[in-house]
Formats: C-alpha cells, sequence, structure tokens
C-alpha cells in the first residue's frame, strides 16, 4: 500500500459514511481474522444502553488504570477529533497510531462489501489495543447491541446502562424490542450488570440472561446508591452492593442521573473483584474522582460561563433541564441548539425552551442534521429573542457576545453541536485541548 497521510486517512474513512449503517457481523468477523485475531490478546468489558454508556466506559476505564493496568477506551462518537475514539491509559492515540491502524485494516478489508466507517473503527481499535498490549479494553457499542460490530467479542464483563426508544428503524420499535436488540450483548456465563427498570425490558433481558447461564445484577435489586452531602457541601453518595458497602463515594461528573452511571460502574468493579481482578477501593475511588468526559455537562469557568452538553436526546435533554433549573438560579441562559432529524426534536425543546430566555438555532456539518428553520418553527411559542445562526462556531461566539458576564450560555442537542463548538472554544483559547 503506498504511503498515506493522517489527513488523507480520515478523508477515506468519513466518505464511507455515504454508505450508511449496515448491522452485522460478518464483515467485521472477516476483517479481524485478516489481522490475526487481535481481540483474543486482552480482556473486555462491553457496555451498551441508550444513555450513559460513554461516562460508565470512560470510569470503568479509568479505574482499571489507576489499579495498574494496560487500559484501552473505545467509544463513538468523537467531539472534535478521531483521535478521542481510541485512547491507551487515557491518552488518544497520536495520528501515526491512527494512520498506521488504518493501513492494517484496509490491507485486509473483505472485498464482498465495502466496510463501514464503524466496522473500521472498531477494527482500527482492537488492532490498536493489541499493538500497545493492553490488559483491558472497554468497549463501547455503537448501536443497539446484537448486531453491533462489537459484539464480535467475547467479554468478562458486559454492561447494559439503560433503555429508551431510539433509532427505531434499526432497532424496533418497542421497549422490548430494542431491549432484545441490546440484551444481545450478553454471552454465555458472562456476568451483566444493568440499570433497566421498564418490566417490559427486564423480562427480555432476564430471559436472554436465562438463556446464556449469565448472571444478571440489576441496580435497584442486587444493588443500588443513596446520596448525600458531605461535610463541605459537595455531593458524594453510598454504595450499597453486591458485596459491599462503599461510603464517601464522588463522582467527577456533573448530574444526578450520574448516580445511577455510578452505581453501574461500582457493581462493575464488584463483579471483575469476584473474578479475581486486582481492584482496591483506594483505585475504584481515584479512578471515579479523576475521570473525565468532555461535552457531558461540562462548564467553563468563562465569563459568561458556558454549559456544553451534548442533550442529544429526550432523556439527555432532559436531565439537562433539571441540571439547568439548579445550576442557572435567578441567572438569565442563552441557550445555542442544533438536533438530529432522529431525534424527537419537539419533546426536546418543550423540556429545555422553558428555562431559555434566549434562543440561537444551529446546524452542525452533518447531513442528518435539522435546518434551523424547523427548529425554529417548532418554538413559536417562545416568547424571547430568538434567531438562526447556521454556523456552529458563530452561533457560539454570538451568543457569548449578547449574553452578559453574570449571566449562563448553554450549547446543546447533538453531540456533534457539541464537538463543533469545543472544537471553535479550543481554536478561540476559550478551552484547554484535550
Amino acid at each position: 500500500m503506498t504511503q498515506i497521510t493522517y489527513d488523507q486517512c480520515l478523508a477515506e474513512m468519513f466518505a464511507l459514511r455515504r454508505f450508511g449503517i449496515k448491522l452485522g457481523l460478518d464483515i467485521i468477523d472477516a476483517m479481524l481474522a485478516g489481522l490475526g485475531r487481535p481481540e483474543k490478546n486482552f480482556s473486555v468489558i462491553h457496555v451498551a444502553g441508550t444513555n450513559g454508556k460513554g461516562s460508565i466506559a470512560s470510569a470503568l476505564a479509568a479505574i482499571l488504570h489507576a489499579a495498574g493496568y494496560r487500559v484501552g477506551l473505545y467509544t463513538s462518537p468523537h467531539l472534535v477529533r478521531f483521535n478521542e475514539r481510541i485512547c491507551i491509559n487515557g491518552q488518544q492515540i497520536p495520528d501515526s497510531g491512527v494512520v498506521e491502524a488504518y493501513r492494517a485494516v484496509k490491507a485486509v478489508a473483505p472485498a464482498e462489501r465495502e466496510p463501514t466507517f464503524f466496522e473500521y473503527a472498531t477494527a482500527m481499535a482492537l488492532y490498536a489495543f493489541d499493538k500497545a498490549e493492553v490488559d483491558w479494553a472497554v468497549i463501547e457499542t455503537g448501536m443497539g447491541g446484537r448486531l453491533d460490530a462489537t459484539n464480535i467479542l467475547a467479554p468478562a464483563l458486559c454492561v447494559i446502562s439503560n433503555i429508551s426508544l431510539e433509532h427505531k428503524s434499526y432497532l424496533g420499535n418497542t421497549i422490548a424490542q430494542i431491549a432484545a436488540e441490546k440484551g444481545g450483548i450478553i454471552k454465555p456465563g458472562t456476568p451483566a450488570v444493568t440499570g433497566v427498570h421498564q418490566k417490559s425490558a427486564v423480562s427480555v433481558l432476564e430471559e436472554i440472561a436465562a438463556e446464556n447461564n449469565a448472571p444478571l445484577f440489576r441496580r435497584g435489586r442486587e444493588f443500588r446508591v443513596r446520596r448525600k452531602r458531605t461535610k463541605g457541601g459537595e455531593p458524594g453518595f453510598t454504595y450499597l452492593g453486591l458485596y459491599h458497602r462503599w461510603t464517601d463515594m464522588h463522582s467527577s461528573l456533573r448530574g444526578i442521573h450520574q448516580l445511577d452511571n455510578s452505581a453501574l460502574v461500582l457493581a462493575a468493579c464488584e463483579v471483575l473483584m469476584r473474578q479475581n481482578v486486582s481492584l482496591t477501593l483506594d483505585a475504584v475511588k481515584n479512578g471515579m474522582e479523576n475521570h473525565r468526559w468532555p461535552g457531558r455537562l461540562e462548564i467553563l469557568d468563562t465569563r459568561p460561563a458556558i454549559i456544553i452538553d451534548g442533550a442529544h436526546n429526550l432523556i439527555a435533554a432532559r436531565r439537562l433541564a433539571a441540571f439547568l433549573a439548579d445550576y442557572a438560579g435567578n441567572r438569565r441562559v442563552t441557550m445555542v441548539i442544533g438536533i438530529l432529524d432522529d431525534k424527537p426534536y419537539m419533546a426536546m425543546l418543550k423540556s429545555l425552551l422553558p428555562l431559555c430566555d434566549r434562543l440561537i438555532f444551529t446546524r452542525p456539518v452533518i447531513e442528518r442534521s435539522l435546518p434551523a428553520e424547523t427548529l425554529l418553527q417548532a418554538a413559536r411559542e417562545f416568547t424571547g429573542p430568538a434567531e438562526i445562526i447556521e454556523d456552529v462556531a458563530t452561533a457560539v461566539f454570538t451568543a457569548m457576545d449578547v449574553t452578559s458576564p453574570e449571566d449562563v450560555v448553554c450549547i446543546a442537542g447533538s453531540l456533534y453541536v457539541v464537538g463543533e463548538a469545543r472544537a471553535a472554544l479550543e481554536n478561540g483559547h476559550w478551552l484547554n485541548a484535550e
């Protein structure tokens, strides 16, 4: 293969997005076979669910690294740079690592069908983790689970965060159908931890687990958390778990919903401990308190303060609304928002707009983004100032200009909006590059 630069590599990969999403395992299986089965050389934690996958996966990776393991973390989508998807010991792989992995995967790509962008990225991550000789890889699904490219793995542990209606054209029209797709990551004899609560979804997961003779541990049944306030006023919690009771616990991530994610992380740690994985409580606390997950209730200490949150579906929008109501208090809020066309934008706006004093509708550079005019029309009952600025960077800096230093700018609606906003803020030196 001729030499290829980093930019050429990404251009070729991003061009594959025009082929859309193709669920199935045959192509990724052939790619990994051609690479010599890199996924067999490390232990895996597989994380699925509607919301919280990235927060859970990044926390588990941080905990394992704090315990002294070499750890790979594979997540999606990226916010600013592709390299964010593939991290080793908390660091994004370098551009040279992306090129090396792409060349290796391209050389073994099967002829019967062009692999999708996500299939390439998944194979590249597993190749990179093998080359780096990681002990553990924490892998987040892309969509669903059963036919997701990541489901080629044989994990030591599965985590299914929660379930709501999403990607219905691919995963099904009911909670039970979507639960069956996400529950498809459960493997024979492999323990699974979940925060799923709907009766229909729980029933499906329990049936899948029973068929696979896989232990299933549920939040609210085998483990739970209890919120408390510490002496310093900072939020903390007590974890009442499978085998332990851990007090004075903290998460570095904001939002009351992170308690649910933290419960799943800690239950996963307990399961790993029972598998004789060397984890101490100190390592668990260290990882929980120090890991970072940008673009999710991220607050910049600027004037005006800037909140950056993907809030990319209805549940996430409601969680942002709850946080914003508490955080903003009497301060006025300018919201920069753009939403993708497969999201329930009317319901999302209904959750968020009552908290806003000014709106700027924008549109990220992705084919699936809704026209800003559509969002403006949907918000016609909003009585405050509202405008369209389609370029995300311009929208962000306009919001900063028109908002007083004592008030708040909130950027939300899509991780693609958040990615473009963070890139603009980094380039403007308002945000340190990761």
